[in-house]
């Protein structure tokens, strides 16, 4: 099975576990936490990826860790469990389909909008409305300037984007005026 595929699965049992018990944004937080704190410190991942350490030196690390983090014992209980199986290192992956499916629970959409140009506030809050209309769901946006866009905005939504750019509208008129 792909690590892809494994890592579905792991979080959408832990969605549904955090919804029964009212907790899918608290474990959200501590698992990105927790992730971010593996990917970001080598020495945790070479720890927990070599073999010349035992499972028991292992646990023994990562019940430190949770308990310095203040980990919930649930996502305690599945960081031990990925341990056990050998499957610590798809954490990040696990952290990330959960946040999906944790999104789709509660109905948010969280796009991404390039502008060419820095936008006002007003100017963000007007695009946030008109996507929300548009989708029936709570927007996330996550705005970034870039300037190889010359000007208009880009909207990514998942795999769809919406491109009204200056950048891509030159490269239609180009295309059009080269098939004369």
């Amino acid at each position: 099975m792909s690590t892809n595929a494994i890592a579905k699965r792991y979080a959408k049992a832990l969605v549904q576990i955090g919804s029964e018990a009212g907790s899918v944004e608290g474990f959200n937080g501590e698992l990105n936490r927790f992730s971010t704190l593996l990917t970001e410190s080598r020495e945790l991942g070479a720890i927990f990826g070599n073999p010349a350490y035992g499972i028991d030196e292992k646990k023994g690390i990562l019940k430190d860790l949770v308990a310095k983090a203040s980990i919930s014992p649930m996502i305690s209980n599945l960081l031990m469990l990925l341990l056990e199986r050998g499957r610590l290192m798809v954490l990040p992956q696990i952290a990330e389909s959960y946040g999906v499916y944790a999104d789709e629970l509660s109905g948010v959409i969280r796009p991404t909008l390039s502008s060419g140009l820095p936008l006002d506030a007003a100017q963000i809050e007007e695009i946030k409305g008109a996507l929300a209309k548009s989708t029936g769901k709570k927007v996330e946006l996550k705005v970034v300037v870039d300037p190889s866009l010359i000007g208009g905005v880009v909207t990514q939504i998942g795999d769809k984007v919406f491109d009204g750019s200056v950048r891509t509208q030159l490269a239609n008129i180009q295309d059009i005026l080269q098939k004369g």
